[in-house]
């Protein structure tokens, strides 16, 4: 299993910049894939971005161009650089991540806390 906690959250004017930090609780590189998402009240989930444990990456079109999803394997961390935020990423930002478990097959998804980011001027 793993633990995940998101960090990074806040209030920001239209145009601004945040970075989400997701630090997770084992070796980043035996997680098959950890990722961004979002969601507002009332409303579907949102995949914001995707990083898998080779390297690649996924991100929706709604922030493709302003958002980018990028890793510190030694810190166990998965960043996500939101710029040229605008009131409609106001959200809720949840990390999660799928890993193997041992004796299981196929993948267990685990979730953090989650943090609130608001754009609005």
């Amino acid at each position: 299993q793993v633990q995940l906690v998101e960090s990074g959250g806040g209030l920001v004017q239209p145009g601004g910049s945040l970075r989400l930090s997701c630090t997770a609780s084992r070796n980043i590189l035996t997680i098959y894939d950890m990722g961004w998402y979002r969601q507002v009240p009332g409303e579907e989930r949102e995949l914001v971005a995707r990083i898998w444990s080779n390297g690649l990456t996924t991100i929706a079109d709604s922030v493709k161009g302003r958002f980018t999803i990028s890793r510190d394997n030694a810190k166990n961390t998965v960043y996500l650089q939101m710029n040229g935020l605008k009131p409609e990423d106001t959200a809720v930002y949840y990390c999660g991540a799928d890993v193997q478990e041992n004796g299981r097959h196929g993948l267990s998804t685990y979730w953090g806390q989650g943090t609130q980011v608001t754009v609005s001027s």
